[in-house]
């Protein structure tokens, strides 16, 4: 099944695991959302820009590849997505924005998504 996923932070920068993620996800056949401050395309995929806080809905997944100090003026829009999960990649890890998203009931999980899909737990 497809998980609509917001990649939280998309480059072009194939040397970028938010770059590596968006491979994975488009070959896992998931709907992907690009959404950064970056320029450009991922995968077919205009990267959307996070400063015009675009609407994005049905969305599943957040996958965060943003440290959390650049993740604070961002908390509230990403709340306001309303995600079914949020993924905190390894150096993306808020225990401040997990539990605002957990009082939303939005799932939280400190873990790599490189890791999850290659383990089919995605």
């Amino acid at each position: 099944m497809s998980k609509k996923t917001v990649i939280f932070g998309a480059t072009n920068n194939p040397m970028r695991y938010a770059y590596i993620a968006a491979e994975r996800l488009k070959a896992t056949e998931h709907e992907l959302v690009p959404l950064g401050i970056k320029h450009g395309e991922v995968f077919g995929q205009s990267i959307l820009d996070l400063r015009k806080k675009p609407t994005i809905n049905n969305v599943h997944t957040i996958t965060m590849y943003v440290g959390p100090k650049n993740q604070q003026e961002w908390e509230d829009y990403i709340l306001s997505l309303n995600p079914k999960r949020i993924i905190f990649n390894p150096g993306a890890e808020n225990r401040e924005l997990a539990a605002r998203a957990n009082k939303q009931g939005i799932e939280t999980l400190n873990a790599c998504t490189l890791v999850m899909l290659s383990n089919g737990l995605y």
